[in-house]
């Protein structure tokens, strides 16, 4: 007989359903289980990078407060659905205004990516909060805290999450291997530290596409599946161009657009990554830093990729004397 959850994504099977269970943020587990054990809280902003926490912290404090009783007074939005003053005069403060069947009397309602939410939202967002403070405690999930208007700011706790450290992706990391009876070896692991950068739900889809492939995980495997370069292979690209070895710059540009099929802005944020390791002149990596973010402003901007990205291996090489 196959399990429920065997069938379901790895970025849910993994995701911890209790506070005790949250990987790495032991500061914000410590208040958010204070507050569990008191039964009351303010109203909260969590704010930090995608996949390290926000909403599973949310949801697990919800499982740990109400337990049995969490679909009568717990609600999750996601504010990047809707992000109009509809939703916060209706389902917001529909849910608000009824009174709770749980034996905690607070309700929570959770809106991730409130940083989506209009300013006209955001307002009626404000009074929704005043009016129904005695009954009802809002948690706001944003990328971008600044985004949030200040008088709704004022009004909550912000809680900012920090990426997750080596040691607390490895932890996870075994614990998928050990679950999924996959192999895994060093390299690997540190490849997919890097290419997630602290974002375990990155982190959990890399490796469930790399298990489908082969049961033993390999660094070869983790970069081609997420169309991510080696560190070294950037490297050697910058190193061509600051020695003015223009064609082997080309072919390692080429390498990487042809067989990772890397976009300009990966590419250019992967170098930017591996500039501040390699051994050359500070002057020569201001100089690369400055052209990595003209090229950048000229892709968004909608130039031509292949172009942009030859022009700044080009500007590397003409501005070493």
């Amino acid at each position: 007989m196959i399990s429920i959850l065997s069938d379901l994504p790895w970025t849910e099977k993994y995701r911890p359903h209790n506070l005790c269970e949250v990987i790495g943020q032991e500061m914000i587990i410590n208040r958010l289980n204070d507050f569990v054990k008191n039964k009351n809280f303010p109203n909260m902003i969590f704010a930090g990078s995608a996949g390290i926490g926000k909403t599973t912290c949310a949801i697990a404090m919800a499982n740990d407060l109400y337990k049995t009783d969490i679909s009568s007074a717990f609600k999750e939005l996601n504010a990047s659905d809707s992000r109009g003053i509809e939703v916060i005069r209706g389902e917001v403060k529909q849910f608000a205004k009824t009174i709770s069947l749980a034996k905690v009397p607070i309700k929570i309602i959770f809106l991730d990516e409130a940083d989506s939410l209009t300013a006209d939202a955001q307002h009626a967002l404000r009074r929704t909060m005043e009016k129904f403070s005695s009954e009802t405690r809002f948690i706001l999930s944003a990328n971008y805290a600044s985004k949030i208007i200040d008088p709704i700011q004022s009004r909550c706790v912000v809680f900012r999450f920090k990426p997750l450290n080596e040691e607390d992706v490895k932890k996870y990391i075994k614990r998928i291997t050990v679950n999924e009876k996959l192999e895994i070896d060093e390299k690997a692991i540190n490849a997919l530290i890097y290419i997630s950068e602290g974002d375990l739900r990155k982190l959990t889809n890399v490796m469930q596409a790399a298990s489908m492939q082969n049961k033993k995980i390999t660094e070869e495997i983790i970069y081609e599946i997420s169309a991510r370069a080696r560190p070294k292979e950037i490297s050697s690209m910058l190193k061509y161009a600051t020695s003015k070895n223009f064609d082997k710059a080309i072919a390692e540009l080429d390498k990487l657009i042809l067989k990772y099929g890397m976009s300009g802005e990966d590419i250019l944020t992967q170098c930017y990554r591996e500039i501040q390791k390699i051994d050359i002149d500070e002057h020569i990596k201001l100089v690369i830093i400055s052209n990595l973010g003209e090229t950048n402003f000229r892709i968004i901007e909608g130039a031509n990729e292949r172009i942009q990205l030859e022009a700044m291996l080009a500007n590397i090489a003409l501005s070493i004397k």
